[in-house]
């Protein structure tokens, strides 16, 4: 990354934005915005050959700061993987192949309060011990 590169995005996209993308992704990028999915990530990409490494043109800015990788929806992770030449927004394959009755993508809630838990109707194979104290019977006598 060179420093001429680096200003020259900064102007592109704003103070505010740079800094942001350099807390975030360690880069300067700046690019056509392709769209955006239904978690409010937006898409971008950069198609001069001079100005990103090939491979690295397309990237996706994350709507909420604590993120991760499955927050980006199977349509658009092919786009960004280069498995798909269009967007999901422009290609009509896509857009045709959508079923009606498809829903939502969720992100993996593993770690979260929203995790998947099991719920087994079978009795446990091993039971803790339940130490049971019973009463002191008998006489007691007084000296």
């Amino acid at each position: 990354m060179s420093l001429a590169r680096t200003i020259r995005h900064a102007r592109a996209v704003g103070f505010k934005e740079w800094f942001r993308q350099m807390t975030y992704i360690g880069d300067a990028k700046s690019g056509r915005l392709v769209g955006s999915d239904q978690f409010g990530n937006r898409y971008y990409e950069n198609t001069d050959p001079n100005e990103e490494i090939p491979g690295r043109h397309r990237w996706i800015d994350y709507s909420q700061d604590d993120f991760n990788a499955s927050q980006v929806a199977p349509e658009w992770h092919s786009w960004l993987h280069h498995i798909r030449k269009d967007a999901p927004t422009e290609d009509p394959i896509v857009k045709a192949v959508s079923p009606p009755w498809k829903a939502n993508y969720v992100e993996n809630m593993t770690g979260t309060r929203g995790a998947y838990k099991t719920y087994s109707t079978t009795a446990p194979k091993i039971r803790a011990w339940d130490p049971v104290v019973k009463p002191r019977g008998g006489a007691s006598s007084s000296a």
